[in-house]
């Protein structure tokens, strides 16, 4: 009652997304042949599919949504301190997974929308400290920053539509799991808010 169960909600929304995205997975092939024409049929041809697809995508809105309204009462309640500073890390840790999440799976759709968001998204990371190579502090050179990783080359592409399908379905999702049973561990040993609202 005093946390608006946002942390719960959050959790109920990554098994709709996990439940959706297994289901979605059988009408998607990860090609740039494929991709925009398999999401087109999911709308068109697929028995319910266009609800399928609306549910993954509102449930991805609304899990960052709670999330950070999880991360907002947390703070608000000074939940983040002592003893509870390392569960504090895990969930900034969720938190930027679950952006992350959102950004690969903007592209998999492979329309002019995504496309050119995705463009923009990782040439900013081209300028990021450190790990971009346009970026302050570099030591890279463009052939090896994250943003030439991600993208799998220069341009994007085929190599770009298979290594975020791979990031969005399978390692982000597998890191967020072993996420969210740290956090829940912690937060039953370390106790609930620090403080009622």
């Amino acid at each position: 009652r005093h946390t608006w169960c946002m942390g719960g909600i959050s959790f109920l929304l990554y098994i709709l997304l996990v439940v959706t995205g297994v289901l979605l997975m059988f009408y998607y092939r990860p090609t740039v042949e494929f991709a925009y024409r398999d999401i087109k049929d999911l709308h068109f041809s697929v028995t319910y599919g266009e609800l399928l697809r609306d549910m993954h995508r509102w449930a991805a809105h609304g899990m960052v949504f709670t999330v950070v309204a999880h991360m907002a009462i947390v703070f608000y309640t000074g939940a983040y301190k002592a003893p509870r500073e390392f569960n504090w890390v895990v969930g900034v840790t969720l938190l930027f997974s679950t952006l992350f999440l959102s950004f690969t799976g903007y592209l998999l759709p492979w329309d002019q929308l995504s496309y050119w968001a995705v463009t923009v998204g990782t040439s900013m990371l081209k300028a990021f400290p450190f790990i971009g190579a346009e970026g302050p502090f570099r030591g890279l050179d463009s052939t090896s920053d994250v943003s030439f990783l991600l993208v799998g080359g220069h341009t994007i592409g085929q190599n770009t539509l298979l290594r975020f399908y791979v990031l969005h379905v399978a390692f982000i999702p597998f890191i967020i799991s072993v996420l969210m049973v740290v956090h829940f561990w912690r937060v039953r040993k370390d106790g609930k808010l620090a403080r009622k609202l």
